[in-house]
C-alpha cells in the first residue's frame, strides 16, 4: 500500500521513526490548510510561510508528545495558531507599522456561477474588513468564525477568561458589522 493512501494515524508511527516519506506525506496533506490558518493571523504571506514551516518542524520534533486525544490536524493547527499569534505579536512590538498594507485575496474560481462570484466578492470584502479590526477582535473572530473554535478553546489560545472571550467576540462582530455598513 502506498503512503498516499494510508490514513494519517498510520503515518504518525513512521514519522516518529524518522521516515522522511511519511513526513512529506503528512506535510503535503496539511500544508495548504496550515498556511491559510497562519496567513489570516499574521497577515503576511511570507511570514505565514515561515510560521507554517517552523510549525511543521516543531510538530515533527515534538511528535512524541502527540497523545491522539484530538485528531492530528487539530493538534497541528493548534501549533500553527499559537506560533502565528506569537510571531504576529512579536512583529507588532518590533514594528508598529500597520500590516494592513498587505492585501489578502480570496482566490477566484473560473467559470463559477454569478451568484457564487457575488458570494466570493462579499466574503473577500468581509475578510478585508476584518483586517482593519483591532488585533484581539480580528484574531478572536478568525478563530471563531473561520477556524471553528468554540469560546472555551479561544479563551485558552488567547489566554483570556471565558467571559472576556465571549465579550470580545460579541464586540468584534458588532465592530465588523459597523465597518461593513459604513463602507456601503
Amino acid at each position: 500500500m502506498s503512503q498516499v493512501k494510508e490514513h494519517t494515524d498510520d503515518l504518525i508511527p513512521l514519522c516518529l521513526k524518522g521516515n522522511q516519506n511519511a513526513q512529506m506525506e503528512i506535510y503535503n496533506r496539511y500544508y495548504k490548510a496550515m498556511y491559510n490558518t497562519s496567513v489570516r493571523i499574521v497577515k503576511d504571506s511570507a511570514e505565514a510561510e515561515d510560521v507554517m514551516q517552523e510549525s511543521f518542524l516543531s510538530a515533527f520534533t515534538k511528535l512524541h508528545t502527540f497523545k491522539g486525544e484530538v485528531t492530528f490536524g487539530s493538534w497541528l493547527k493548534r501549533i500553527v495558531i499559537n506560533n502565528s499569534i506569537y510571531h504576529y505579536r512579536k512583529n507588532q512590538k518590533k514594528n508598529e507599522v500597520a500590516l494592513d498594507d498587505i492585501l489578502y485575496k480570496v482566490e477566484d474560481n473560473d467559470g463559477v456561477a454569478s451568484d457564487h462570484v457575488f458570494t466570493g466578492q462579499k466574503a473577500q470584502k468581509v475578510m478585508e474588513t476584518m483586517k482593519r479590526l483591532k488585533d484581539n477582535y480580528r484574531i478572536s473572530l478568525t478563530l471563531y468564525l473561520i477556524e471553528g473554535y468554540d469560546y472555551e478553546e479561544i479563551s485558552e489560545i488567547m489566554n483570556i477568561s471565558y467571559a472576556n472571550c465571549r465579550t470580545t467576540i460579541s464586540r468584534a462582530k458588532e465592530s465588523l458589522r459597523k465597518k461593513m455598513i459604513n463602507e456601503n
